[in-house]
């Protein structure tokens, strides 16, 4: 991740919210000091280095000391910052501690390690905001559990639905995408040079478990330089949680629209303005959180394209992962808190939905009329009958079903069919039962 990210020219729209710091050059820095000086911690607690280096790398590895561009241009000989970092490190030591900096463990346990500790750092304003849209859709699933609207399918008007439905479904998805993400385990990573610890004897695997604990990690069964399944579940929790997002982001934008006008974003001076046109009020939230989301399919491609790896150590697959897990992060991280603040602030128009339901002139009602005429073959044909002929007549369905001496169904009956809020079958038990597994709802 390039500092620009948080600075630059795009980062308005690309670099929002919490995650985003934590997946700088300088929180990667910071991640490997502490993945270095927790592991000589780990180390010294068993005895396997000297009491004294605990304290000394503890003291080293403080992340004002270095050059991150010096420590880049480093890398870029090396193969990885690592080793212009672990050199760097035992400067800063006195010189018979030296042998014991970096003890035991190879560039990828320290790279491997901190980007997992990169992960659970960004993950937390991730879930934080995830969280905060699930309660802002519960909120709106309560409010308009019986606001009816029209359903969409395929671009055209179905059969009524509420919005409250529309706001519940996203909100369930919203809760299995921030499961998934809690459920990720990021293991730390401590292997040696090709996975045996060798340089330890036959205590290397002592060292794991306190280098876990100490980071808030979990514990893998074996080093994993080349099973890459940590980084690969990680990523496509990412993507499902940024699809998610995206999904929302689409009905609010196409709910927005001038001919639809069912729901409004938040406003503010400046918000949404155009360069060209005064009156333009851009759906600039849902349109910042698709941008970021249309982005993250193909680094989860890429994590995925990763996972085939030569032995024990990959040459180009594995480095390809650094950047490409800090953009996931951070894209994902900048859509949830995009999100957060459209559906928090999310302008619902129940009459507009109400007089777009009318427009209709009842057809949206003809499956409702069929099932009131029996729901025969019969009763099918006659309503697509009337309904082309309310069409190409620009009449209503009501009038027309009047008209005709096949309908039997009186005037009343008629206009119950025809009543959107007679045919919501189980739409508010829907609702209901996504609150009341909903982890915040309000309970009496």
């Amino acid at each position: 991740m390039t500092s620009s990210a948080t600075g630059g020219l795009f980062s308005g729209m690309f670099a929002r919210g919490g995650a985003t710091p934590e997946v700088s050059d300088a929180a990667w820095l910071a991640a490997m000091l502490d993945v270095e000086a927790a592991l000589a911690a780990a180390q010294a607690a068993i005895g396997l280095v000297p009491a004294e280096v605990a304290p000394a790398l503890e003291d080293a590895c403080r992340p004002e000391l270095f050059d991150i561009a010096e420590l880049g241009h480093g890398a870029a000989r090396s193969g990885n910052p690592v080793i212009p970092l672990v050199a760097a490190l035992r400067e800063r030591v006195t010189p018979e501690l030296r042998r014991f900096v970096h003890y035991g463990a190879t560039s990828q346990d320290i790279n491997d390690t901190a980007s997992m500790l990169i992960a659970r750092r960004a993950l937390v304003p991730i879930l934080a905001d995830l969280s905060a849209c699930a309660d802002a859709c519960a909120r709106l699933a309560g409010e308009h559990r019986g606001t009816v609207m029209a359903g969409r399918t395929v671009l055209q008007h179905a059969v009524p639905v509420t919005f409250g439905l529309k706001a519940a479904g996203w909100m369930s998805a919203l809760d299995r995408s921030r499961a998934g993400l809690s459920e990720v385990r990021l293991p730390v990573q401590y292997g040696g040079a090709a996975g045996t610890l060798s340089v330890l004897g036959d205590r290397g695997h002592e060292v794991t478990p306190l280098l876990a604990s100490r980071l808030e990690l979990s514990e893998p069964v074996i080093p994993w330089h080349t099973d890459r399944t940590p980084v690969a579940e990680l990523a496509c929790a990412l993507g499902t949680a940024s699809g998610t997002l995206g999904k929302i982001a689409t009905d609010v934008k196409l709910l927005a629209q001038t001919e639809v006008g069912e729901v409004a974003e938040p406003t503010a001076p400046g918000r949404g303005n155009s360069s060209a046109m005064p009156h333009k009020r851009n759906p600039v939230g849902a349109m910042s959180v698709l941008a970021c989301v249309q982005r993250v399919p193909g680094l989860v491609a890429s994590v995925l394209g990763g996972m085939l790896q030569e032995h024990e150590r990959a040459t180009g697959p594995w480095q390809a992962e650094w950047e490409t897990l800090g953009e996931l992060l951070r894209l994902t991280g900048s859509a949830a808190s995009w999100l957060r603040e459209v559906l928090e602030g999310l302008t619902v128009d129940a009459a507009r939905m109400r007089a777009n339901l009318d427009a209709t002139r009842g057809l949206m009602m003809a499956e409702h009329v069929v099932t009131r005429l029996g729901g025969t073959p019969q009763a099918r044909k006659l309503v697509d009958a009337a309904c082309a002929r309310a069409a190409d007549g620009r009449l209503t369905l009501r009038e027309v079903l009047l008209a005709d001496p096949g309908v039997d169904l009186t005037p009343e009956e008629i206009d119950a069919a025809l009543d959107p809020a007679s045919y919501l079958g189980s739409a508010l038990t829907f609702v209901d039962r996504a609150l009341d597994v909903h982890p915040n709802t309000p309970r009496s």
